[in-house]
Protein backbone atom coordinates (compact mmCIF):
# COMPACT_ATOMS: atom_id res chain seq x y z
CA UNK A 1 0.00 0.00 0.00
CA UNK A 2 1.59 3.33 -1.25
CA UNK A 3 0.98 6.65 0.45
CA UNK A 4 -2.20 7.65 -1.77
CA UNK A 5 -3.98 4.36 -0.83
CA UNK A 6 -3.55 4.54 2.81
CA UNK A 7 -4.50 8.09 2.96
CA UNK A 8 -7.70 7.24 0.35
CA UNK A 9 -8.03 4.18 2.76
CA UNK A 10 -8.37 6.24 5.95
CA UNK A 11 -10.25 9.09 5.11
CA UNK A 12 -12.88 6.77 3.89
CA UNK A 13 -12.67 5.40 7.29
CA UNK A 14 -12.72 8.29 9.48
CA UNK A 15 -15.66 10.10 7.02
CA UNK A 16 -13.35 13.28 6.70
CA UNK A 17 -12.21 14.67 3.02
CA UNK A 18 -8.63 13.27 1.63
CA UNK A 19 -6.91 16.22 1.96
CA UNK A 20 -8.32 16.56 5.50
CA UNK A 21 -6.81 13.03 6.16
CA UNK A 22 -3.79 13.90 4.41
CA UNK A 23 -3.30 17.22 6.47
CA UNK A 24 -3.69 14.86 9.50
CA UNK A 25 -1.00 11.95 8.62
CA UNK A 26 1.19 15.38 7.58
CA UNK A 27 0.75 17.14 10.91
CA UNK A 28 0.73 13.61 12.61
CA UNK A 29 4.01 12.29 11.19
CA UNK A 30 6.00 16.07 11.84
CA UNK A 31 4.84 16.13 15.57
CA UNK A 32 6.49 12.36 15.87
CA UNK A 33 9.63 13.01 13.77
CA UNK A 34 10.48 16.37 16.29
CA UNK A 35 9.91 13.91 19.15
CA UNK A 36 12.31 11.45 17.27
CA UNK A 37 14.78 14.82 16.98
CA UNK A 38 14.49 15.74 20.81
CA UNK A 39 15.76 12.33 21.54
CA UNK A 40 12.31 10.61 22.98
CA UNK A 41 10.52 7.67 22.26
CA UNK A 42 6.82 7.24 21.07
CA UNK A 43 4.83 4.61 22.34
CA UNK A 44 1.42 3.96 20.59
CA UNK A 45 -0.92 1.67 22.94
CA UNK A 46 -1.73 -1.56 21.03
CA UNK A 47 0.89 -1.02 18.35
CA UNK A 48 4.27 -0.52 19.62
CA UNK A 49 6.94 1.58 20.22
CA UNK A 50 9.71 3.92 18.08
CA UNK A 51 12.77 4.92 19.59
CA UNK A 52 16.23 6.41 18.07
CA UNK A 53 18.54 4.61 19.27
CA UNK A 54 22.51 5.40 19.04
CA UNK A 55 24.98 2.67 16.84
CA UNK A 56 28.42 2.55 17.76
CA UNK A 57 31.41 2.85 15.54
CA UNK A 58 32.65 0.14 14.14
CA UNK A 59 35.21 -1.15 11.98
CA UNK A 60 34.22 -2.99 8.52
CA UNK A 61 36.02 -4.90 6.08
CA UNK A 62 35.32 -4.45 2.13
CA UNK A 63 35.07 -8.35 0.86
CA UNK A 64 36.78 -7.64 -2.29
CA UNK A 65 39.69 -5.22 -1.71
CA UNK A 66 40.04 -6.31 1.92
CA UNK A 67 40.20 -2.77 2.88
CA UNK A 68 39.43 -2.18 6.64
CA UNK A 69 37.10 1.54 7.08
CA UNK A 70 35.36 3.27 10.17
CA UNK A 71 32.17 3.71 10.18
CA UNK A 72 31.23 6.27 12.17
CA UNK A 73 28.32 6.41 14.87
CA UNK A 74 24.99 7.31 13.92
CA UNK A 75 21.31 7.25 15.12
CA UNK A 76 18.77 4.76 13.96
CA UNK A 77 15.24 4.75 14.31
CA UNK A 78 13.82 1.01 15.90
CA UNK A 79 10.33 -0.62 16.47
CA UNK A 80 8.72 -2.33 19.01
CA UNK A 81 5.62 -3.94 18.02
CA UNK A 82 3.12 -4.16 20.99
CA UNK A 83 2.19 -7.74 22.26
CA UNK A 84 -1.00 -7.41 21.22
CA UNK A 85 0.21 -6.25 17.69
CA UNK A 86 2.46 -9.25 17.51
CA UNK A 87 -0.63 -11.37 18.20
CA UNK A 88 -2.65 -10.41 15.27
CA UNK A 89 0.09 -11.67 12.97
CA UNK A 90 0.74 -15.52 15.14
Amino acid sequence: MNNKEFISELSQRLGYSTKETADLATSLIDAMSKQWQEGNMIAIQGFGAFEVKKKAERISVNPTTKVRMLVPPKLVLSFKPSVTLKDKFK
